[in-house]
């Protein structure tokens, strides 16, 4: 039998969202962020010579500029004051993550609740300028390196570049966290897939181009695809896919009534990290790409070079480092968000238990068990629909926007958002429900 959650979700209508007025303010909100966010996409850097950038960087295009233009809307390849985008706020979040594990006092902070996160989070804002503004300073040595990219070189520019493209991810920061207080959906999440699907009907347009031309064949065309609703097809499966334990509640007895015992589950998701050990592999791998550019024209030691080389989007080793980083991650973040002992502590707290297992320590590790089992699949998963669309994007110079990474992004936050617009929906009938009953019983009471 269906739940009363499902059965509201299966009766929603027009009508109901027509009603929403707080879902519509949601949404506009929402819109207008993401509307502000894409013109900031398109208001060029001071001081840069666009022609002379655009011919530069269309030799380039195809390798971690491509990865970097691919996660900032297209903000690289105009080199606007959005440029940098969101990711020195994602590699910030990655290393404050990362110490909550190792620092006992980060830990503690983490342990105190909502006090302790507000610290966490000023932490991760701390860390953003850092990394924002080392960031910066290497793009304008780079740019400065450039033959004829730069109309007036020296500091006044390297200063100018700096507050510009820091102030921009410090201003897509501040917008993505009221997306996610004052809209709809994670406002971050939001940011990075406007991005990626702002550039899907030009790398479509350009791949179709290049079949024209007679540079890809038709068959090829129709592999690449095949492969991407393929990949799109798996995504929207996986991220829906439950692992559910059942949970029993014994009988209870209030006054002189006994009240029957009752069940229900306790939904663990395949993939509970998300789309984020995408992100943040991505986000760590493009690091040693944005430190080559302090180097600026100056030549690089040769186990630098190396590096960088092996580190370059589409290169075997870079493939192998993003799938193990996409592991780790998938393990890593599953541990943060959801503590099987806190899971337990509560269900006994409540009088549930899971059928067979004893409340307490042996039911936290019997959800450890489980949910270590299912994140092997998901991680796996997370490797699979990255790593082979990436490996054809690589062999064929199809655009980025269809590699596997763009369409985990673009399907999950979809995916994501939907399900919160539902959820808001749900509240809204839920409150008619209650609303219409109170009504009846105002009237009986006459």
């Amino acid at each position: 039998m269906a739940s009363a959650a499902e059965q509201l979700a299966s009766n929603l209508n027009f009508s109901t969202f027509a009603k929403a007025e707080d879902l519509k303010k949601r949404l506009w909100f929402t819109l207008a962020a993401l509307l502000v966010y894409r013109l900031g996409t398109h208001i060029p850097l001071p001081g840069l010579n666009p022609e002379a950038y655009a011919a530069a960087f269309q030799g380039q295009s195809g390798g971690i500029l491509g990865l970097f233009n691919m996660f900032s809307g297209g903000a690289v390849e105009r080199m606007a004051i959005f440029a940098l985008g969101i990711m020195p706020y994602i590699s910030a979040s990655i290393i404050v993550q990362l110490m909550t594990s190792v620092v006992p006092a980060l830990e503690n902070l983490k342990k105190e609740g909502e006090q302790g996160r507000k610290i966490i989070n000023q932490y991760t804002r701390y860390g953003t300028v850092l990394l924002g503004a080392l960031q910066a300073y290497g793009i304008a040595v780079g740019l400065e390196s450039g033959q004829g990219l730069v109309t007036d070189a020296g500091w006044f520019f390297r200063v100018s570049t700096v507050l510009t493209l820091l102030g921009g991810t410090m201003f897509l920061m501040w917008l993505g966290e009221q997306i996610t207080s004052r809209g709809i959906g994670n406002g971050i999440s939001l940011i990075i897939f406007a991005g990626i699907a702002a550039g899907l009907p030009t790398a479509l347009a350009h791949t179709l181009d290049l079949g024209r031309t007679g540079a890809l064949s038709t068959a090829l065309i129709l592999t690449v695809i095949v492969v991407a609703i393929a990949a799109i097809a798996l995504i929207v499966f996986v991220e829906r896919a439950q692992r559910r334990l059942l949970i029993q509640y014994p009988k209870r007895q209030v006054g002189n009534r006994m009240f029957q015992g009752d069940t229900s589950h306790l939904p663990l998701k395949l993939n509970t990290a998300g789309v984020i050990p995408a992100i943040f592999a991505s986000s760590l791998l493009l690091l040693p790409a944005t430190a080559a550019g302090f180097a600026g024209g100056a030549q690089l030691p040769g186990w630098a070079t190396t590096v960088v080389a092996a580190l370059t989007h589409g290169h075997p080793i870079y493939m192998m480092m993003y799938a193990a980083l996409i592991a780790f991650f998938a393990f890593f973040y599953t541990a943060i968000v959801f503590n099987p002992k806190d899971t337990a502590d509560n269900l006994k707290k409540h009088g549930g238990f899971i059928p067979g297992i004893r409340p307490g320590d042996r039911t936290a590790e019997y959800i450890d068990y489980v949910l270590t089992r299912i994140t092997v699949v998901g991680a796996l998963y997370l490797v699979v629909v990255c790593i082979l669309p990436e490996i054809l994007v690589a062999q064929t110079g199809v655009p980025l926007a269809l590699g596997g990474t763009s369409l985990l992004i673009v399907v999950s936050v979809t995916l994501d958002t939907v399900a919160q617009i539902q959820g808001h929906l749900i509240a809204q009938q839920y409150e008619g429900l209650i609303k219409k009953s109170k009504l009846r019983g105002g009237k009986r009471g006459r």
